[in-house]
């Protein structure tokens, strides 16, 4: 199971993001548990200065914008 989170202070983007992710896991297969965080001080602590942010089994993937599909499909299959 991947472990997801998506960094971010609730605005649309980090929910369009957490959808994306969740879509993208249904779609391959993989089981995603994805908690949202929205406290700016855990934010910080990944390094991450602009939002939405997606870390992956604690890497960080993806800050600042939406991610592209494709882009999520790699990171849940790596």
């Amino acid at each position: 199971m991947k472990d997801v989170k998506v960094l971010g202070p609730g605005c649309k983007r980090c929910q369009t993001t957490q959808d994306m992710v969740l879509a993208q896991a249904e779609r391959l297969g993989v089981p995603v548990h994805v908690e949202k965080v929205t406290d700016y001080a855990a934010i910080a602590g990944y390094g991450i200065a602009s939002t939405p942010g997606i870390v992956i089994d604690g890497k960080v993937v993806h800050a600042g914008g939406l991610p592209k599909e494709d882009d999520i499909a790699r990171w849940l299959t790596a």
